[in-house]
């Protein structure tokens, strides 16, 4: 059994699901599981792994090689579904955004504590 596999089978058994009930609602066939989970291969194709990976909330990398990202690149999922195309310039503007509306709401919280 590969470490993905291991990982996927963590992840379905932590949403109360087995694998086949997860191939089922991804639309990945059972048989691409069966290769991983024998270790005839050690990975999935992209697809699969990207349809896996947001079913569950994780990335892609974190199914390969079981290493957590960095928050930075967390948000980046969250925000963007996904790493790919965002520039360090498009999550800095978001990044100023948040923090715009941030002052913005503590500015309405001290005008309300004055009344």
């Amino acid at each position: 059994m590969t470490e993905m596999y291991k990982r996927i089978k963590e992840l379905c058994e932590e949403n109360h699901m087995t694998v086949s009930q997860m191939c089922k609602e991804l639309s990945i066939t059972r048989s691409c599981l069966s290769e991983l989970s024998k270790g005839r291969t050690e990975r999935l194709s992209a697809e699969n792994s990207t349809k896996i990976a947001n079913r569950f909330g994780v990335s892609v990398q974190y199914l390969i090689s079981g290493r957590e990202e960095d928050f930075d690149t967390k948000l980046k999922y969250a925000l963007f579904n996904g790493t790919l195309g965002v520039t360090d310039e498009m999550f800095d503007e978001v990044k100023q955004y948040a923090e715009m509306v941030m002052l913005r709401e503590e500015a309405k919280r001290r005008k309300a504590g004055e009344k």
